[in-house]
């Protein structure tokens, strides 16, 4: 139960930070309108499942071969929760959404940009890495350690399809903006203490 709600909490504030998939599923949901948002949103959480097979493959791998190599790598995914946490809290700027470029955008094309952004954010890669070190042990069965990385996938469809839902009306897109500072100091703080809990458990 309690790798349950750790891969809940984790997920949760990975998904709502603010990052280059939210400016990128909010640039689409406000140029070429709702349904280029849900297919962006749908290629960020079609990437979220390249992250999750590569890091199930790996970290199974790790666990077979090396206790002590697995431990240390469950260490700096903790270590780097505070890391992210911190900057997170840090972060001042307001979050830059390039509104510039009004040319139409096919399906195809919709789906390859969220896709495209998420298989190539570090912020991802990381997150599922931290994550599945975290909360992975030898004794985690395999279709539990899919279940985990489904949900992942699911959260991020659910969010960013809101978000495109959201920001297809301009009012709620300058709202959101405006309250990023706030969030992000919630989200920092919130990381922080998980990932130190983390880090000193057993």
């Amino acid at each position: 139960m309690t790798e349950i709600l750790a891969v809940a909490l984790i997920t949760l504030l990975a998904v709502i930070s603010p990052g280059a998939d939210f400016a990128m599923v909010v640039r689409n949901s406000y140029l070429y309108g709702r349904p280029s948002g849900l297919l962006a949103a749908t290629g960020v959480a079609a990437g979220v499942l390249v992250h999750v097979t590569y890091t199930m493959l790996g970290v199974g791998l790790l666990i077979a071969s090396s206790t002590a190599l697995f431990t240390a790598i469950k260490l700096a995914g903790a270590a780097y929760l505070v890391y992210i946490g911190v900057r997170t809290f840090l972060d001042r700027g307001d979050l830059t959404v390039d509104l510039g470029e009004k040319r139409s955008l096919s399906g195809l094309e919709a789906l390859r940009t969220g896709f495209l952004t998420n298989v190539l954010n570090p912020k991802t890669t990381l997150f599922v890495v931290s994550t599945f070190t975290q909360v992975v042990g030898p004794d985690t069965a395999l279709w539990q350690q899919a279940g985990y990385g489904l949900f992942m996938s699911l959260a991020h469809f659910g969010w960013f399809g809101l978000v495109a839902l959201f920001f297809s009306h301009s009012h709620l897109r300058t709202a959101m903006l405006r309250r990023q500072k706030a969030l992000n100091r919630t989200i920092g703080s919130v990381l922080v203490g998980l990932g130190v809990t983390l880090g000193l458990a057993r």
